[in-house]
């Protein structure tokens, strides 16, 4: 078999492989759930120095190959030198997220990227000698490339090119679990390789017919598909059919966030920068058992759980995937619906990392999507709760600083537990005030009102008479409107 026939395989296809059944849905109870997946997610480890140099490959698969030993470059065009190294330590950690190690990282302040080379013509070259002297195989930028920007910037350090928006990409691929998950990452990856589809030397412009090399036999010569707009096409075949699998998981989705939302528990939505802990302090409410690792994006699929405060409220509780700055595009639309988890929730919990150099940055990012995602919907935000996480990890004179920056927020620790009191004590205040104070005359053949008020709402005062149950509650909207009809006898 020659080598042009051995790599004769469809890229489209190869993607679509990809969408595997799902290992598990975020909803089992079992403690040790979170443990068995981090098990899982460290069981495959690829051995360094082994790699097969393939001459005809196509861009799809180019993509996907895994990212080994690296370089970053960013260009600074704003903000302080502080925010620049802070934005290429987050690069890096990304970069080592995706299982690269990172050998050395270059700024260049510029006006604006260079929209050739990104860094321009002359740091290209000083870049392509860093390579060369670190045996580096990829270069990482610090921002989203244009196809010829990829391009043109590949020609002259001579390794492979990878974006900030790729980068992402593929750790969200390493880490989804469930089919929706999967089906969202690999939607986000089309719409981006779609565009930057190319292959290298001569072997996307072979095509099926003509009569120079008429193998086809009758009805097959002709013009034909050249082997990019053959990918292209069937790439746009599968986008279109995970949108409609992505909108019919949507239906499943929302679906079960109404029953929630008509049960007229409280909904609460723990959002947040990634690897802020939000995982961690949702464990540690619930006690659900969520994976847990010092990585970013370590969480990609939604989890829910229903918990009880002090006070013996229900609160549904539902984690929810990281942000970060420049969150791609292609990740907001593909993974609305989960993003959505927030447009029904009666409370935010913005949990930040407090042992994060720049706090405020973090917020800012959480917010733009957050209030982009709400934008679509339509929908007021909600109450947010600022959460301050991981204040182990500070010195006294940090915890000072914040505490002043910060004086709404509350401050805590889901490692060691410290805060979690105050935490709870607040969500109690905040979610108390959301109820609506009823007075209402319930039919004794309406028990299961009764049931809901004594389990989700707080009797004020309750009597038995001869046409039903009279009593004065305070109970979540939603039930407070299932109970109108009766309000009239109160």
């Amino acid at each position: 078999m020659s080598k042009q026939e051995m790599y004769e395989f469809t890229p489209a296809e190869e993607i679509a492989d990809e969408i595997a059944e799902t290992t598990g849905n975020g909803w089992s109870a079992d403690p040790t759930v979170g443990e068995l997946q981090l098990e899982d997610r460290s069981a495959l480890r690829r051995v360094a120095g082994l790699s097969t140099e393939l001459t005809d490959i196509t861009e799809v698969e180019y993509r996907q190959l895994r990212l080994e030993r690296v370089v970053l470059v960013g260009v600074w065009t704003e903000g302080t030198a502080t925010q620049a190294e802070a934005s290429m330590a987050e690069l890096a950690a990304l970069a080592e997220t995706a299982g690269s190690e990172v050998l050395d990282a270059l700024i260049q302040r510029r006006d604006k990227p260079d929209p050739a080379t990104y860094i321009g013509s002359g740091k290209a070259e000083e870049l392509r000698a860093v390579v060369l002297d670190t045996g580096a195989d990829t270069v990482i930028c610090d921002g989203e490339l244009t196809p010829a920007q990829l391009t043109a910037l590949e020609k002259v350090v001579k390794v492979k090119v990878i974006d900030r928006t790729a980068l992402i990409l593929d750790i969200f691929a390493q880490h989804a679990t469930s089919r929706e998950g999967k089906a969202q990452v690999s939607l986000a990856q089309m719409e981006y390789m779609l565009p930057r589809l190319r292959g290298w030397g001569e072997s996307m412009s072979r095509q099926a017919g003509g009569r120079a090399g008429s193998n086809g036999g009758v009805g097959l010569r002709g013009p034909g598909e050249t082997k990019i707009e053959t990918d292209r096409r069937r790439i746009r075949e599968r986008m279109a059919k995970l949108r409609r699998e992505i909108r019919e998981m949507k239906t499943a989705r929302d679906t079960k966030r109404s029953k929630r939302t008509s049960s007229g528990i409280p909904q609460v939505a723990i959002v947040g920068y990634t690897n802020a802990g939000k995982s961690s302090l949702m464990n540690a409410l619930t006690g659900a058992g969520i994976l847990v690792q010092d990585a970013l994006f370590a969480t990609l699929d939604p989890t829910t759980r229903r918990a009880a405060l002090e006070d013996g409220r229900e609160v549904v509780f539902t984690d929810t995937v990281g942000f970060v700055r420049h969150l791609p595009t292609q990740l907001v639309e593909a993974f609305r619906s989960t993003l959505e988890e927030v447009t029904g929730a009666d409370l935010l919990l913005h949990v930040v990392d407090g042992s994060d150099p720049l706090p405020a940055q973090q917020i800012k990012a959480v917010r733009e999507v957050v209030t982009e995602v709400l934008r679509e919907s339509d929908i007021p935000a909600p109450r947010e709760l600022l959460v301050v996480n991981k204040i182990d990890a500070l010195d006294p004179v940090e915890l000072t600083q914040l505490l002043a920056a910060m004086p709404d927020a509350v401050f805590v620790s889901a490692r060691t537990g410290a805060g979690l009191t105050d935490l709870r004590d607040r969500l109690a205040e905040i979610l108390g005030g959301l109820d609506v104070e009823v007075g209402v005359l319930l039919p004794y053949s309406r028990g299961d009102l009764l049931s809901r008020v004594h389990a989700d709402g707080r009797i004020l005062s309750e009597e038995h008479e001869e046409a039903g149950t009279r009593l004065r509650a305070r109970v979540p909207r939603a039930l407070a409107a299932a109970l109108t009809e009766f309000a009239h006898a109160g």
